[in-house]
């Protein structure tokens, strides 16, 4: 059942709001003022909120601006003394709607549920956040990673571009989030790019964008990736891979925060923060002549080296709970127990293939294994493809 708050100096407006709401099966409170009010909005989580503007001591706007910085509850101001000027001056500070009184039943209605769905849609984007943040949490606590972790901490917040070196399998594509998630643009778009996937020819196209009939099978116009992040962040993987003449137009944009669409002549602005990764070691393809020195400053304010799991073994325990739990919960199985012995076998190998193979070792034990995992187990279904 939803819940409402009815806000109103009239003792009338509010028991007549009241009937209509709880005729409609919501849960109703309400306040005589903007000041009692405000206690109640701290304490209840609303689904939505019905103010007047005309109260005395604090009127609806002031109400609206103190409640949007600690309620994400949808606002609608209800108003009889109210102008066009007072509606505008309301939805540009937050409020969902504005209503004239006496209101038109059937409007507020549907205004209301208008303002319930959205609040709804609220809430699972935020469930699912939690959902994505927790896929791509980063785990472990030794000092190699406290290392890195405190780096992440510190730049995060800034616009500093990012370069993340390290062994594939490391978890780079996790700081690149990370360093996302913990910034001032987490609200907008996370784009990953992917560049020794696409081939050469068609990179260009996936970073800018291309417009209609600029190639032949360029049918309508796309937009690029630097487009679709604008405000938030891109994520250059393996940029190692990238050509020449890509590295070129990525060293422009960043320079002059313009792109121009691939077969096209205006120029577009964007406001993107670059993240790149790369498990080459681009001073190396600098001298080979793989890649653009200029652009490797540009891209290096911040080097974030992520160690392989042979560094932080220590953190086996940890990254073996996270991913028994995970793996077990996706299969409807019990979640096994490791025993010591094996979870000291498993820090024996060496994991060239780091974080990426540990999963896979362990979501086979799972697997093929019983409730409790020993290191019989380890050494019978692990060692052998270690060898």
């Amino acid at each position: 059942m939803a819940k409402i708050l009815v806000i109103d100096d009239e003792a009338a407006i509010r028991r007549i709001l009241r009937e209509i709401l709880e005729h409609e099966q919501y849960q109703v409170d309400d306040a005589s003022s903007a000041i009692e009010a405000l206690p109640l909005v701290k304490e209840n989580e609303y689904d939505a909120i019905l103010c007047d503007i005309k109260m005395p001591q604090m009127d609806g706007i002031e109400f609206l601006e103190e409640a949007k910085k600690i309620s994400e509850a949808p606002i609608i101001m209800i108003s009889g003394h109210g102008t066009i000027e007072t509606a505008v001056e309301a939805i540009k500070k937050g409020a969902f709607d504005y209503i004239s009184k006496p209101p038109d039943l059937n409007r507020m209605l549907i205004t209301l549920r208008n303002a319930l769905d959205k609040s709804k849609l609220m809430s699972e984007t935020k469930a699912l956040k939690k959902v994505v943040s927790r896929k791509y949490e980063m785990i472990g606590s030794s000092a190699a990673m406290n290392e890195v972790l405190d780096i992440i901490d510190k730049v995060a917040p800034t616009n500093a571009r990012v370069l993340i070196e390290g062994e594939n399998g490391t978890g780079k594509e996790l700081v690149a989030r990370r360093l996302h998630e913990m910034s001032n643009r987490s609200y907008a778009p996370f784009i990953e790019v992917n560049c020794a996937a696409i081939p050469s020819e068609l990179i260009e196209s996936q970073l800018f964008g291309h417009e209609k009939g600029s190639f032949t099978s360029a049918i309508k116009m796309k937009k690029g990736d630097f487009e679709l992040a604008n405000n938030g962040t891109l994520f250059l993987d393996e940029i190692g891979d990238m050509s020449l003449s890509a590295q070129a137009k990525v060293l422009r944009a960043l320079q002059e925060n313009k792109i121009t669409r691939v077969g096209g002549e205006s120029e577009i602005n964007v406001n993107v923060r670059i993240i790149a990764a790369t498990n080459k070691n681009l001073k190396e393809e600098i001298q080979k002549g793989n890649f653009r020195e200029d652009l490797y400053h540009r891209l290096s304010v911040i080097i974030i080296n992520v160690p392989p799991l042979r560094d932080r073994l220590d953190d086996i325990p940890e990254l073996i709970n996270y991913f028994v739990e995970n793996i077990s919960s996706e299969m409807g199985k019990q979640v096994p127990v490791f025993t010591q012995d094996a979870i000291e076998e498993l820090q024996k190998y060496r994991w060239t293939g780091n974080i990426r193979e540990l999963h896979n070792v362990i979501e086979r034990l799972v697997i093929l294994c019983g409730n409790k995992i020993g290191g019989d187990d380890v050494r019978k279904y692990v060692q052998p493809l270690m060898n």
